[in-house]
């Protein structure tokens, strides 16, 4: 089997079980950029000091996979992302937060370069958000009911796990001054 089709030529593809669209549609958005996060976190995991985070990262990365799945299925029923997945996140947020110092100010997106990879990922989480919410607010579309919850959590991870690669590196956030 080959994997050109020469189906998409003209701009448009074909959702699961669906029709086709313009390739720019917000649904294919919306699940376009659950896919680059997922990349995303894939390269945090080629990271050696990535590995303490390894087992939640593979976890999301297949989440992220049921997920953009659900995204690119029209009318989809079957919720594969839950309330048990939102709390899983919210329950790492905890655990890891414990290690930190509470955040005073806000703070500059850089550090090691694996806070700095979790902190691109971070923001490609809010797109991801934000292109559901988009999706979402179209009359047409139904979205999985735990979808912008879920990647709202997923993007405070992700910024708490920055902090705590930094940390545990012995890194100090960098804070963040207006510019003069």
């Amino acid at each position: 089997m080959k994997i050109y089709t020469k189906t998409g030529d003209a701009g448009e593809t074909g959702l699961f079980g669906g029709p086709r669209v313009a390739k720019d549609h917000a649904r294919i958005e919306a699940f376009g950029t659950v896919d680059e996060l997922n990349s995303h976190l894939g390269l945090v995991r080629t990271r050696p000091e990535a590995a303490d985070f390894d087992a939640i990262l593979r976890r999301i990365q297949c989440e992220l996979f049921d997920l953009g799945a659900q995204l690119a299925t029209p009318g989809a029923l079957d919720e594969r992302i839950t309330t048990g997945h939102v709390e899983h996140l919210e329950e790492a947020i905890d655990r890891y937060e414990s290690e930190l110092e509470p955040l005073k100010c806000f703070i500059l997106p850089t550090g090691t370069p694996l806070a700095a990879a979790m902190h691109v990922a971070r923001t490609v989480c809010r797109r991801a958000e934000r292109r559901v919410v988009t999706l979402a607010s179209r009359l047409d579309t139904t979205i999985p009911a735990n979808a912008i919850e879920y990647l709202n959590r997923l993007g405070d991870l992700l910024f708490v796990m920055a902090r705590l690669a930094n940390r545990r590196d012995d890194v100090a956030d960098d804070p963040w001054h207006p510019a003069s």
